[in-house]
């Protein structure tokens, strides 16, 4: 593809250069012929200046002589100049003593030059006589003729006008050949390009830079132009890429990164067809953040928000072992280890994963303490299916978190049973208080010292219409996670309330009555309102009421359970520290803490007899107990041995077997008629 010649931009400039050099030529010449004008003016004057002055003392001594032939002298010798056309001396009152005069200079210029310098000029100086007298004696007058002057004006006006156009042609042409070259034939040569691109393919076919043009407008054009063909060409590529930007962004967490559960179940469909071909193990792993609300709750949900992100990260560090990561949501992740060779290597990881999630996460000024729980399946031994794989390894870290947090366990035969009975069970909970399902039990608490029963510890028991007795430890968990807990734990508290009542006016007033406290009821701000309500109602001493409050349960957020436990305190009943031992941080929170009395948990009197480093706890917390000036009550007591051993290292208070099981309030009485006589 050519460009005609007279549609030519090379034409077109060439014409439009010659035009506006001519014209900003002749201007220039212009500009220099009216200073040269006026150069010329001021030689006329200075040449006749220059003459005066010459014949001024002549023409003076001529004068005051009154000599005439002196004066013609003059006159002559002023006439050797060719450009005085008139002299004379003399008096303008009397007759010039000498004067000369001859014709104007023809020439065929003169026409110009007269409308310019004009026809002639005069000057005169007036001659005086010598000092002292200084006496006016007269003039010399000369006249000069322009004409040779205009001649050398009109000369120099047409050289300066030749050589100014001339200079502007040479400029016009100098212009329109450093533009030919630097850019209209650059620009032919980028069409002939242009005109070989495959508009079908242009990325294709780019225009190659021109030497010498990388860094000036044409290079960075061609540059242009070649990245708007790429991105032509990439448009196809662009759009396919935004597609599966788009899929990603379905596929995966958006505040980690991660794959989400549909990505991973896909990933994991691959991964089983791979291990089944090859006989291989595959683990799946359910890790779930334990109470992460609180973090929430306790800090912001921003915090939350890159708590879950520093959690994600130090998930990916083992992504070197994994063939998988992904958030399942909230605060629950997925992690598929391929190739098992043994179980044990799965638990070797899922405690590794444990210990690192323990450490402290640094955000901001804040320092946030998560643990995890993980549950773990194994193809194909617990199952073949992607989605039922990762159902039961999610079942397990649920069932797992109720049993005991901050740990692994692996899915059992039994869990998809276990859950559907959770479940059950669950729902069961809601209407077993309206249909009087519930009723309590009493376990009794014995002084070592002397051997008196002090009081009583309420124990709650549900009596399922179909399934008999259920666990406390399944059906507490349940009631703390739906809410129940809280109407449920103050009918047990009014229930133990008022038997004590009943054990008072039977004259029992010396016994107390202790009560558990869940963890949800510390937290509810009604609770020392409930319990004021209660002793009220049955007009108890408050010393006579005792709740108990787990270790495990104040450690989740020691601050707000202190909070709780004074505003508690100010009601005037007695609080002990159940489970003492078990947690991992309460001894430097003791003293914060509002507490009457320690209850040592019977995991350490069960084998108290014949293990050394029970012993030593045991010792540890009833010497702690008596500094802080708190009774000390040891659970678990089964034989007299265990009770004698309590009674030497000082400990205030005993409950087990070895005294009685928990009985109802009818079998209570008894119970104590018996203990009385014996004792």
């Amino acid at each position: 593809m050519k460009v005609n010649r007279r549609h030519s931009l090379s034409v077109k400039l060439l014409k439009l250069v010659l035009l506006w050099a001519l014209l900003v030529g002749v201007l220039l010449s212009l500009a220099q012929i009216s200073f040269d004008l006026r150069t010329e003016r001021q030689a006329i004057a200075r040449d006749a200046s220059q003459i005066l002055a010459m014949f001024h003392d002549p023409a003076s001594q001529a004068i005051f002589s009154l000599d005439r032939e002196m004066a013609t002298q003059v006159i002559e010798g002023l006439f050797a100049h060719k450009a005085v056309r008139f002299a004379a001396i003399g008096h303008p009152d009397e007759e010039p003593l000498a004067s000369r005069e001859r014709p104007l200079i023809s020439s065929s210029y003169r026409y110009l030059t007269d409308q310019v310098l004009g026809v002639e000029q005069s000057f005169s100086t007036s001659l005086y006589g010598r000092a002292p007298y200084n006496e006016y004696y007269g003039d010399l007058r000369l006249t000069l003729d322009t004409a040779p002057y205009g001649q050398i004006l009109l000369r120099n006006s047409l050289v300066i006008l030749v050589t100014g156009l001339l200079r502007a042609l040479l400029m016009a042409a100098a212009v329109y050949l450093v533009y030919h070259i630097l850019l209209t034939r650059p620009l032919a040569r980028i069409i002939e390009h242009i005109a070989n691109i495959d508009p079908e393919r242009p990325g294709r076919t780019l225009i190659p830079m021109l030497t010498g043009h990388e860094k000036n407008e044409l290079g960075l054009w061609i540059t242009k132009v070649n990245e708007l063909l790429e991105s032509i060409e990439r448009n196809r590529s662009q759009r396919h890429e935004a597609e599966a930007s788009m899929r990603h962004m379905a596929r995966h967490d958006q505040l980690t990164g991660l794959p989400n559960r549909s990505l991973l179940l896909d990933q994991l469909i691959r991964v089983l067809a791979e291990a089944g071909r090859r006989q291989h193990s595959v683990a799946v792993l359910c890790c779930g953040l334990d109470d992460f609300k609180e973090v929430n709750e306790r800090f912001s949900y921003q915090v939350g928000d890159r708590a879950l992100i520093d959690v994600a990260e130090r998930l990916r560090a083992h992504s070197g072992r994994l063939a998988s990561i992904a958030r399942l949501g909230g605060d629950q992740f997925a992690l598929v280890v391929p190739d098992v060779t043994e179980p044990y290597e799965v638990a070797e990881l899922a405690q590794q994963v444990l210990e690192e999630l323990g450490q402290p996460l640094q955000i901001d000024r804040h320092q946030v303490a998560v643990q995890a729980t993980i549950g773990i399946t194994l193809f194909p031994e617990d199952g073949r299916d992607a989605g039922k794989l990762l159902q039961k390894a999610e079942q397990t870290m649920m069932l797992a978190k109720v049993r005991s947090r901050n740990r692994y366990q692996f899915y059992i035969a039994s869990v998809d049973s276990e859950m559907r009975v959770r479940r059950e069970l669950a729902s069961s909970l809601r209407d077993a208080l309206m249909r009087n399902e519930f009723h309590l039990v009493y376990q009794p608490q014995i002084n070592l010292v002397d051997h008196r029963v002090v009081g009583f510890e309420a124990l709650l028991r549900w009596h399922h219409p179909e399934r008999g007795l259920v666990p406390p430890d399944l059906f507490i968990p349940l009631a703390e996670q739906s809410g129940a807990i809280i109407a449920i734990g103050e009918w047990v508290l009014d229930q133990a309330c008022r038997q004590l009542r009943e054990w008072h006016d039977a004259g029992r007033t010396h016994l107390r009555m202790s009560v558990n406290l869940s963890t949800v009821q510390l937290h509810h701000p009604d609770l020392p309102m409930i319990v004021t309500r209660v002793l009220q109602r049955y007009a108890l001493p408050h010393n006579s009421l005792e709740l108990e409050v787990t270790e495990t349960g104040l450690m989740e957020d020691i601050h707000a359970a202190a909070r709780h436990l004074n505003e508690l305190k100010r009601t005037g009943v007695l609080i002990a520290l159940d489970d003492f031992g078990t947690g991992y941080s309460s001894l430097s929170y003791l003293r914060r803490l509002p507490l009457d009395k320690i209850k040592i948990d019977k995991s350490f009197t069960s084998d108290l007899l014949s293990d050394s480093g029970d012993q030593n706890i045991v010792r540890v917390i009833i010497q702690l107990g008596r500094n802080l000036n708190m009774q000390v009550i040891a659970e678990g007591v089964e034989s007299a041995e265990q009770q004698a051993y309590l009674q030497r290292e000082g400990c205030h208070e005993g409950q087990g077997y070895f005294y009685s099981r928990p009985l109802t309030a009818a079998a209570l009485i008894e119970w104590l008629q018996d203990y009385e006589r014996d004792h």
